[in-house]
């Protein structure tokens, strides 16, 4: 099992992904950042059924950081309640694991 996790962060818009991305890869929290600029959303708030574009946030970083790297992300989020999420990777080539290891360590 691989040390190295993927964050999962939809995002109001780009601007923001991006903002957020570039803060945490300059604290070195984390080694990368992929944005997928558009996605649908829908969900129910309040009643009423939502459709909504964001943007999607994808991050690479250490299993250890997954604390650090939340708290942040919740301190320049938009959304009162943003969906931070953290999935593991069952089988990572070693010399990208190296290399994310070496950027957010």
């Amino acid at each position: 099992m691989s040390e190295i996790v993927l964050g999962y962060i939809p995002c109001k818009n780009k601007k923001e992904a991006e903002k957020i991305a570039k803060n945490l890869v300059e604290k070195r929290l984390i080694a990368c950042s992929n944005i997928i600029p558009s996605i649908s959303s829908c969900y129910k708030i309040e009643g009423k059924i939502c459709n909504e574009t964001e943007s999607l946030l994808l991050i690479k970083t250490a299993k250890t950081k997954k604390k650090i790297v939340s708290n942040e992300i919740k301190k320049m989020h938009s959304y009162k309640l943003p969906c931070i999420g953290f999935l593991k990777f069952d089988d990572l080539n070693k010399e990208y694991e190296l290399w994310v290891k070496q950027r957010s360590y």
